[in-house]
């Protein structure tokens, strides 16, 4: 790993990942440097918990009719907070961190209240509850250990409510065909 690290590439857990809250998951890494990388999970929906019901439960009042679409489980660290990534046409300025290609981070109230149609919403977005944590070099061992491949991000992948088939479609763009995918790994 180089100097670029891996902000706004995707993370595909391998088959035997050996912790059922990354069975399948695709996260999208926010951030990663030499101390430590954050990211977020993209296709693990909370249990019957829609954007609409959550922000009545958090009195974010709606101008709009808000999609039903799933909230995600972004990952295991402070499943309290939420967490939107979102398209980049919606900027809230400092509260917002660029991630990669077409895709920004923000972890304010404001951003609720845009999806909600309180200003101008992103086009596409997805709230999250959570996220994943790695330590110092801790991603980039896991990484070596095939415990996670990678690959580009888009928005699709990003963004879309298929999230049963995003682990499929993510390996299909390395042109990995998850039957043939083995929880074995060796060396040449």
């Amino acid at each position: 790993m180089n100097a670029g690290f891996l902000a706004g590439q995707m993370l595909i857990a391998m088959p035997g990942i050996g912790d059922p809250r990354f069975e399948r998951a695709v996260l999208l890494v926010c951030a990663h440097d030499d101390a430590h990388a954050m990211g977020i999970a993209v296709n693990r929906p909370v249990d019957g918990l829609t954007v609409p019901e959550l922000l009545k439960r958090l009195e974010v009042k709606s101008e709009i009719e808000v999609p039903a679409e799933l909230v995600l489980m972004g990952g295991p660290v402070e499943t309290e907070r939420g967490f939107v990534l979102h398209t980049t046409d919606y900027d809230a300025g400092d509260h917002s961190l660029a991630i990669g290609e077409g895709v920004t981070l923000t972890a304010t109230r404001e951003v609720l209240e845009a999806m909600a149609g309180v200003g101008k919403p992103p086009r596409r977005a997805v709230l999250a509850l959570g996220y994943a944590g790695w330590g110092a070099g801790q991603l980039e061992r896991e990484i070596r250990e095939n415990v996670w491949l990678t690959c580009d991000a888009d928005e699709d992948l990003v963004f879309d409510q298929d999230h049963r088939r995003k682990w499929a479609r993510a390996l299909a763009k390395l042109g990995i065909d998850p039957d043939r995918l083995s929880s074995v790994a060796g060396n040449a």
